[in-house]
């Protein structure tokens, strides 16, 4: 039960070993040995060596842990110095560089601390090497990390490889002095997180419990320059220790009596805002505010475009020079009173602050005689801090001191006087109570108008008609989301939030209070689909339940704003990958037959398996989304048709969708059936398979991509239709795919046949898909390729092929 602390050196596995072992038991000689499941324990019985397993792992490991959190197995031994050693006596560890004069009288005592001691025989006890000077993850309360700048030593503890794997990870925990006393977390020899100074009682900036690592203390020896971390008073009452994880998490946990079980405590280093150095130079990080970065009073983003897509690496850059470096480049000497000091409370100071004995009042004035000083705080128990140069890893916190960073005078607002602040204040005042009042009455007509609008989609809803059924929605059954609420999840529809742009509007990512991400379709005022739309999608998929078509959470309807409320899908659409030189490499041929499997389940649900027949019209690329893990998502239902009773196929004067994925029948006609989903679905499934466009091959001797495959189908050149990332890829010619990437092709030219009674149906697709129906038929020419659908020219094209379009007369 429980948890094995290694607080000593943890070795490399064994399959089968034994180890030199004394009569003692808590010691180790080169007289005797021990094998697995054998052990030494202390004296006083706390701590115990021997050999253990990981929960995933086969393998045997050396650790020394508490005995009373559990138990487990091991292995060590020595001869003139501590050796691992297997069934074969050859040495698979050793004490690294430790030597003896008397190998008959070494020994290896385990003591009453949990430290593993090789020693001489002498009377002294001289120590050859200590296990709490190599430490592996975990810190116990009898241990200390320390730093002798003098030596050249360290005792860090270092992260697991991962939770079964105890070799060393990326990631160690030490103290760094440099010119006062952090405990910091490397990443990879990278500074990846710093505690802030220490002043005697606490780090500074580091939001912690009031009970939370309250045994922490640093010792600092500044003439000898040794610096140590420990536990201020041990509280053998309390089992405690704290641990570094294999993501650079370093927590306290403690042991809890009645689980029987270790329970994190706290934990620190677990949010963006921690990571050293986020926000670049002269950046502020703060993790209550979106975005976490800011740049300080005075300084702009160095790069603003990397700064508006979440990198803000680059930092930033002051905007104005400070008065000192104005008249030095002048020639006349520094001018300490033109520049001044921005005041910032409670802040996690920079890093690598100078430091001065100079006390509180001095610091102001000694910052201003050095021009190269930017900031300046004060800690009663360390004095002045200073900075030169640039300002790195600072961070606005609810514990630290007070910051005064420093700006020329044109920077501080300073120089107004007090007649214009009260005439500020009052105007100020009036304004405020004018809004108010505007505010109360615009909340009373909204309250009014949204009751309204809602019965009127309600009774728009109750009154749909279509085919022989009428097909309702209550909106009380599908959830209603107020304006304000999506405003404040999207940032108040932000720029930066936006995912993309549809013919419906643009489509924003959201974060709920909850937490729970989602995007949020907003109709725009100049798009062509209106409130007709907006209402056939709400009927269409708040009925559907299906893992390839897209969740609805709810919708948002006042005054003129209409908005959907989807899951969020984080790959966006199919299109972004699939025709993007980059992305459309991490689109190897499985993942692209998971998609086309994926897509076809959806559109038979939505033919076949539904409580509703529904034809899509409008399937394409963009409206196909992907999550975490490439699943594919079936989306936007604006216009989507239900089929009532035995209805087949319905005609329209309002043809509606996206050229380049549209049926001849109905492009030309305005009839659609399944079949007219089916030959988009074979137009997409093409595509995926060529990674082109259909309407890319315009101005080209192929009209579309359909007449390009059709020619090489009939010449039997797979190579010329499939795309090069899936030729050049490992994975196709080590599996073998060209039988199924043919059988794809061949179910792609019979879904875009001319006409619609030769296509095959969602059901004969998902067999020939599966390989149930192992010779389909031959495919006839498809639609398409004698001549063009319409006679836009070259560049209307390609926009059509992207915009879903409205109101256009059928011919």
């Amino acid at each position: 039960m429980g948890k094995t602390i290694s607080c000593s050196v943890l070795l490399s596995l064994i399959s089968c070993f034994y180890l030199l072992f004394a009569t003692a038991l808590d010691t180790i000689t080169p007289s005797k040995s021990i094998k697995d499941p054998e052990f030494i324990i202390s004296q006083n019985g706390t701590f115990r060596l021997g050999f253990f397993s990981l929960a995933n792992s086969s393998n045997r490991y050396v650790g020394i842990l508490q005995i009373e959190t559990g138990l487990s197995k091991t292995l060590l031994g020595f001869s003139t110095y501590l050796v691992v050693l297997n069934g074969k006596t050859e040495i698979l560890w050793s004490s690294k560089n430790v030597t003896n004069t008397a190998p008959n009288v070494t020994t290896a005592h385990l003591s009453d601390l949990g430290n593993l001691v090789l020693s001489n025989g002498d009377d002294e006890g001289s120590s050859l090497w200590q296990s709490f000077q190599h430490p592996s993850n975990a810190f116990i309360e009898t241990m200390e990390i320390s730093t002798d700048v003098k030596k050249g030593r360290k005792v860090e503890i270092k992260s697991w490889k991962s939770h079964d794997d105890p070799s060393d990870g990326n990631f160690s925990f030490g103290i760094e002095p440099f010119n006062i006393p952090e405990f910091v977390i490397w990443n990879n020899n990278q500074l990846y997180f710093r505690s802030g100074p220490w002043n005697g009682n606490m780090f500074i900036g580091l939001i912690l419990p009031t009970v939370a690592f309250s045994w922490f203390s640093v010792v600092a020896d500044n003439r000898q320059q040794t610096f140590f971390i420990g536990y201020e008073d041990s509280n053998h009452s309390m089992l405690t220790y704290c641990e570094l994880d294999s993501q650079g998490e370093f927590s306290e946990r403690r042991w809890d009596v009645e689980k029987g079980n270790w329970i994190k405590s706290y934990s620190i280093n677990h949010t963006d805002c921690d990571v050293y150095g986020k926000c670049g130079e002269f950046g502020m990080s703060n993790s209550t505010k979106r975005p976490i970065c800011s740049c300080l009073k005075g300084f702009k983003p160095r790069n603003a475009e990397e700064w508006s897509r979440g990198n803000w690496s680059s930092g930033c850059f002051r905007t104005t020079p400070l008065q000192c470096q104005r008249d030095n480049n002048n020639g006349s000497g520094a001018g300490q009173s033109d520049d001044g000091f921005l005041e910032m409370k409670m802040m996690n100071v920079p890093a690598f602050p100078d430091r001065s004995s100079i006390v509180n009042g001095e610091c102001k004035d000694q910052c201003l005689k050095n021009c190269s000083c930017v900031a300046y705080a004060y800690d009663s128990s360390i004095g002045c801090m200073m900075w030169s140069g640039d300002l790195i890893d600072v961070k606005e916190s609810s514990r630290g001191v007070d910051l005064y960073i420093r700006l020329p005078a044109s920077e501080l607002d300073k120089g107004r006087s007090s007649k214009v602040i009260v005439i500020t204040t009052v105007i100020a005042g009036i304004v405020v109570i004018t809004i108010s009042a505007l505010f109360l009455r615009c909340r009373i007509l909204k309250h009014k108008g949204r009751n309204k609008r809602r019965t009127q989609i309600k009774d728009k809803f109750h009154g749909e008609n279509i085919g022989e059924s009428s097909i309702g929605v209550k909106l009380q059954q599908l959830p209603l989301f107020n304006f304000e609420e999506l405003a404040t999840a999207t940032n108040n529809f932000h720029p930066q939030e936006k995912l993309g742009q549809g013919g419906f509007g643009p489509v924003y990512k959201g974060t709920l209070d909850d937490g729970k991400e989602i995007a949020v379709k907003r109709l725009s005022k100049a798009s062509g689909q209106g409130l007709e739309e907006f209402m056939n999608e709400v009927v269409v998929i708040s009925k559907l339940q299906h893992r390839n078509l897209v969740k609805l959470f709810g919708c948002c309807v006042e005054a003129e704003e209409k908005m959907l409320v989807y899951e969020f899908m984080p790959n966006k659409s199919l299109d972004s990958f699939l025709f993007d030189p980059v992305k459309q490499k991490l689109l190897d041929w499985r993942k692209r037959f998971n998609i086309i499997e994926g897509i076809s389940r959806g559109l038979l649900y939505l033919h076949r398996d539904s409580r509703l027949k529904i034809i899509h019209r409008d399937l394409k690329a963009s409206n196909v989304l992907l999550d975490q893990k490439l699943n594919p998502k079936i989306s936007d239902f604006g216009i989507a048709r239900i089929f009532g009773g035995d209805e087949n196929q319905a005609n329209t004067k309002r043809v509606v969708g996206t050229y380049g994925y549209m049926s001849p029948e109905y492009a030309m006609h305005g009839r659609f059936s399944e079949k007219s989903d089916v030959f988009s679905y074979g137009v997409l499934l093409l595509e995926i398979v060529g990674g082109r466009r259909n309407t890319s091959f315009y101005n080209k001797d192929d009209l579309s991509l359909l007449g390009y495959a059709w020619k090489l189908w009939r010449e039997g050149d797979i190579c010329g239709i499939v795309d090069k990332v899936i030729l050049e890829s490992e994975t196709y010619s080590r599996n073998g795919n060209e039988k199924e990437i043919w059988r794809c092709i061949h179910i792609g030219l019979l879904c875009v046949q001319e006409f619609a009674k030769d296509r095959p149906t969602m059901p004969t697709i998902a067999s020939m898909l599966n390989n149930e129906i192992s010779d389909p038929n031959t495919p006839k020419q498809p639609a398409f390729t004698e001549a063009p659908l319409m006679s836009h020219d070259v560049e209307d094209r390609v926009l059509l092929d992207d915009v879903t379009l409205t109101n256009l007369d059928s011919r």
